[in-house]
């Protein structure tokens, strides 16, 4: 019996010791896959709690791979924690994935909702190395309360209240025929490269006292007024009817992109007591639009605050164009009006322009440019200051080169001085259809007076 059984196991010695560890390569075109490119976690917590997601990396090739790291690049201040093929932690090195065989990783987030430090997208990465490469799996999850729209449409008409901060991953479409109304106080925030797309109706209805915020959804104040941190606006041809009043529209990179005129006799966009600021491009880019806007106030764009292009309609009164850049070298005007984009794209510019101000730090920040011959322009430019070097603007009330005097520019402070020489130039606008809703007070609420000051405040 013993006889048997040391041949037993000098046998199986022989056997293991013949068997070959599986060939592992080291090529970098040897790649893994991975079961998601990244891994969001959409529970939204009222309280503290966790949850978990599974991510599964499998090896495709006929050799093995070695994975010279899995880590999390929060490491141990990462809200998320790990479970590497049965291991629990936030670093293992040295994984064995074999030939067409695959291991799992768990994750797992502890979020407290209620705390008001978290940002609303609570993100970390999961980094693997292998082969001289690294791949990197980003972690999503909800942070503060708020209502979480990933990739979203509305197709029916929708109201957002303002009990809790809407926060857009990717972006957000109102379909046609359909309408989103963003009620008083509203905050409207985006997450990186999000874009909110109109091919319905947007009415924004914001007052004086809790206007309706556009906005990053990145908290800290490092980033309270830095440009280019979400795409922006965008209404395209089919939609119709949009107003938006008294909003905020901030640190994007187009604010307002609206690139067709109406589909019938309403502006495309009426734009009303509004800021629009920071933007890493342009606040306005309107490619053969129209557009009405009365009482707002554009200013702190790299490029242009409005820019219009293609022809269009144009009904702008009002309003402060303040061509004041605390993030770039803008080298292009402030306003810029034409009727051409290409051979094939161009088309009639109607312009009535009373009342506003288009100022800045360079010699010419209005321009209106005529290209083509096939095309017309009517235009209204009366009693507005305009620092541009157009001579033939200086009849109409207009006033040219006339040094302003805001109260604070730098700090976003665009009310008029005592001693500014815009008082009281403004032409009389009671034949607007839209002066007993919007022109009769200017953007602080205050009763405009004719002749009134120019631009977006009324200085009583």
């Amino acid at each position: 019996m013993r006889i048997k059984l040391l041949l037993f196991l000098c046998t199986a010695i022989i056997f293991a010791s013949c068997s070959k560890e599986e060939d592992i390569t080291e090529e970098m075109n040897a790649r893994l896959s991975f079961s998601f490119d990244s891994v969001l976690f959409d529970t939204v917590f009222t309280t503290v709690g966790s949850t978990s997601r599974r991510l599964k990396i499998y090896n495709p090739n006929e050799k093995a791979i070695v994975v010279s790291r899995i880590k999390l690049s929060g490491e141990n201040i990462s809200a998320y924690s790990l479970n590497i093929n049965g291991q629990a932690a936030s670093e293992v090195n040295l994984i064995k994935i074999n030939g067409k065989d695959s291991i799992n990783v768990f994750v797992k987030v502890n979020i407290n909702s209620s705390d008001e430090n978290l940002p609303f997208l609570v993100k970390d990465s999961i980094l693997f190395d292998y082969n001289g490469q690294r791949k990197s799996i980003p972690l999503i999850a909800y942070g503060q309360n708020a209502n979480f729209i990933t990739n979203g449409t509305i197709k029916t008409n929708t109201t957002w209240d303002s009990k809790l901060p809407y926060v857009i991953y990717k972006s957000l479409t109102i379909e046609e025929d359909a309408s989103l109304h963003i009620e008083p106080g509203s905050k409207i925030l985006f997450h990186s490269n999000a874009t909110m797309n109109i091919k319905g109706t947007l009415k924004v209805m914001g007052t004086k006292t809790d206007s309706v915020l556009f906005a990053s959804d990145r908290l800290e104040t490092f980033y309270a007024e830095d440009p280019g941190q979400w795409n922006g606006i965008h209404f395209y041809p089919k939609s119709k009817n949009s107003h938006i009043n008294y909003a905020v529209i901030k640190n994007g990179i187009v604010g307002i992109t609206a690139d067709s005129l109406s589909v019938n006799d309403q502006p495309k966009l009426l734009l009303t007591n509004t800021i629009v600021k920071n933007m890493e491009v342009v606040g306005f880019l309107g490619y053969q639009t129209s557009l009405t806007g009365f009482n707002n106030l554009f200013y702190n764009c790299g490029q242009y605050l409005l820019y219009g292009v293609g022809g269009g309609k144009y009904n702008l009164k009002q309003n402060t164009f303040a061509g004041f850049n605390l993030h770039y070298a803008r080298k292009t005007a402030s306003v810029y009006l034409s009727d051409f984009i290409s051979n094939t794209q161009q088309d009639h510019l109607t312009l009535d322009l009373q009342n506003n101000i288009i100022w800045g730090v360079l010699p010419n920040e209005f321009i209106v440019d005529k290209k083509s011959p096939a095309t017309t322009l009517t235009k209204v430019i009366k009693n507005n200051l305009l620092r541009c070097t157009e001579l033939s603007y200086f009849s109409a009330g207009n006033f040219l080169y006339t040094e302003l005097f805001f109260v604070h520019p730098l700090l976003g402070n665009f009310n008029l001085n005592n001693n500014s020489p815009v008082l009281n130039k403004g032409i009389d606008l009671s034949d607007d259809p839209y002066f007993n809703r919007y022109l009769k007070r200017d953007m602080n609420d205050e009763k405009r007076l004719f002749p009134s000051d120019l631009g977006c405040y009324e200085k009583n």
